[in-house]
Parts: structure tokens; sequence; C-alpha cells
């Protein structure tokens, strides 16, 4: 399942630039994702970490290939997982994008009231990823939302056709910007695991042997 097998783990936010100096980006701080990676190597993976802009450093024998915007984590997503058995996409992925992004800093313009900003949306990694999925590959998605959790992680699962998704709980118990999460895995069959709270790196090791579990004898 996991031994000498390629991994790929997303992790992160991603920024996406206004100007040389401003960014759209979000409060991830790839806290799971980077202890998804270090589960994985622990487990005898060979693990391609994939990272937005984050203050963490790479686990012991994890490759990390640094990006920054979502269209470059797509870029090295779609190289890495030619050769992977599985992708963890635990990034928090910027949704949207400036339509330009100015050569020079904006600057205030006296009396100005508004700045108006037009945003496009971002390439959407997983569905992209997915169109190309091999039978013999296993893919997972997270979800982190604010209201009705389950129900969008679900859509999520099956519009995209993953083979699983572990849905965040809500903030006062973890995720995205903490140090400690509480998380249900969940299925396509309905089926479902739920890890309680705890720190990442233990919920990860917890998802990582939750994942051997469901899917070793494929």
């Amino acid at each position: 399942m996991f031994d000498g097998r390629r991994w790929v783990v997303t992790a992160g936010p991603t920024y996406e630039p206004i100007d040389p100096v401003r960014f759209i980006g979000n409060f991830s701080s790839g806290k799971m994702g980077y202890a998804l990676a270090a589960a994985l190597a622990e487990q005898g993976a060979d693990v391609q970490l994939i990272s937005g802009p984050t203050c963490l450093q790479p686990p012991a024998g994890v490759e990390r290939i640094a990006v920054m915007t979502a269209r470059e984590m797509l870029n090295a997503c779609q190289e890495a997982v030619e050769k992977a058995r599985g992708l963890i996409m635990a990034a928090a992925v910027a949704d949207f994008r400036p339509q330009t992004a100015a050569a020079q800093k904006v600057k205030k313009q006296p009396g100005q009231a508004v700045w108006t900003l037009e945003l496009v949306p971002n390439p959407d990694i997983l569905q992209a990823l997915a169109c190309r999925k091999r039978p013999d590959q296993i893919f997972i998605g997270f979800s982190l939302e604010t209201h009705d959790g389950e129900h969008y992680a679900l859509e999520k699962l099956r519009r995209k056709k993953l083979d699983a998704i572990v849905l965040n709980h809500p903030y006062e118990k973890g995720g995205i910007g903490a140090d400690d999460n509480e998380v249900t895995v969940l299925y396509p069959d309905g089926g479902r695991h739920f890890i309680s709270y705890r720190p990442k790196q233990e919920a990860a090791r917890a998802i990582v042997a939750e994942l051997a579990r469901r899917f070793s004898s494929e």
C-alpha cells in the first residue's frame, strides 16, 4: 500500500498575486498536509510534497516541491501523479485569482473610496487530475466548510469521483491554521470513519492507518 510506493501530498495555501507586494490567499498553515507527508513517509512511502507558501520545514525523507499559485500547483501535480500510487489533496487552493496582476505596486489615489478587483476562477486541480486518474490510483480530497460541512463534502466527493474525502470539522474543533484537528473520512459507498480531536501529527497517522485499512487489498 505505502512501502516503496509514490504518494503525492499537497499542502498549504496558494497565493494569487494582485501586484508585486499583495496577494489573495487564506489562513492555511500547511500543518495538516505536512503531517500527512510525514505519516506516509513513516510507512515507507516515497512522498512528494507539493507545498504552497508556509513557514514549515519538510519532513525527513520527503521531497518538497515549492509552488505559489494554483496554476503552479496544478502543473506540479500533473507531473507528479503520473508515477504515483495515490494523491492526498490537503492544500487550501484559492478558488479565484485576480484577472490581471499589476506589474508595479498599485497606489491609492487621492480621494479614492473604492478599489475594484476583478477575479476569475482558478483551475479545479482535483477535477483536472481526476480526468487522468488510472484505475490503480487512489485520490483523496479534503473539505473545510463553515456550514453544512458533510453535505458539501459528499457533493465534492461524488462530483470529483474521489475514493475518499476528509471532512475537517468547524473552527472550534481545529482545522485551518490550528495545531489540532478532528476529522471524518467519508467514502462513496456511505462508509465513514471518525477521528477524534487530537494533534494534527496524530490525526495524520490515524488517517493514513484508515486509508491502509480501506485500500490495502486494492
